[in-house]
């Protein structure tokens, strides 16, 4: 059994508890404005031209975005960081793209990092099968859910997608096994605002099992791979939200009972 990934991050410090290695699948099923991994969202392997200049002289690498590889092969790779880990209280994550996208190949490589005594944690949209989330509920050790608004029409139109089933997903996460923490990408101007916040709080304060909420400051710093990668940059228009703003709503999900930690 073979998945397609775009990256593989060893020293994570972000995706996690302790130091992990992080595994990103290819695709994604929605198409946020703010991605800072552009190259994970189209599911399949590109190529293109890239121009190289070296001493003052042009000229074009081929580029390949994604490779599949063997989940044998892959879990061989991630094994030899076993000693940072280990001694971090870290693990392997699954990040992306959307590793929902690849289901079966997921769930392979959690039954083998299980078998191995690894601690794993999936990033996800939340946007999949409600069966495909039941059961990495009761695979992965940990899940970061991301929840980007509750306004659905305004998901619709900057996602691509309808949060209802997000929604339905988080709730049954919840149900199972894996701890979830709830991560929500803040971008001024877009889901900063008083009236989303407090949408936000409402809805998650009804929900049983939540205990934490990381609020993920938005940050440019995926720019340059619209660039390198010959994409429409629509990061236009968001910014970072200020440090009193991120203060304030931090405080807010703390006082309503919440674990809170800022950039993940």
């Amino acid at each position: 059994m073979k998945v397609c990934i775009f990256d593989i991050k060893r020293f994570a410090v972000h995706d996690g508890p302790g130091i992990r290695t992080t595994v990103f699948f290819k695709g994604c099923p929605l198409e946020c404005p703010w991605c800072h991994n552009p190259e994970g969202i189209r599911p399949e392997i590109e190529r293109f031209k890239e121009e190289i200049r070296l001493d003052g002289v042009s000229f074009e690498k081929e580029v390949e975005l994604g490779r599949w590889i063997g989940v044998d092969e892959l879990m061989d790779q991630l094994e030899q960081d076993r000693v940072f880990m280990e001694e971090s209280g870290g693990g392997i994550s699954f990040s992306g793209g959307e590793p929902l996208q690849q289901p079966e190949a997921l769930f392979h490589l959690l039954n083998l990092a299980k078998e191995r005594g690894f601690h794993t944690c999936l990033d996800t949209s939340g946007y999949t099968a409600a069966a495909t989330m039941k059961m990495a509920s009761m695979q992965a050790d940990l899940i970061l859910f991301d929840l980007k608004l509750m306004d659905d029409a305004k998901h619709r139109e900057y996602t691509g997608v309808s949060n209802r089933r997000i929604l339905e997903n988080l709730e049954t996460a919840l149900e199972g096994s894996a701890e979830v923490n709830v991560r929500i990408p803040l971008i001024a101007g877009f889901n900063d605002s008083g009236g989303e916040i407090r949408a936000m709080l409402d809805y998650l304060r009804g929900l049983k099992n939540l205990d934490r909420v990381d609020i993920l400051p938005y940050h440019p710093y995926g720019m340059h791979k619209y660039r390198r990668f010959k994409r429409e940059n629509k990061q236009h228009g968001f910014s970072t939200p200020s440090a009193q703003r991120i203060g304030e709503i931090r405080k807010q999900f703390s006082d309503a009972g919440f674990r809170v930690q800022t950039g993940g």
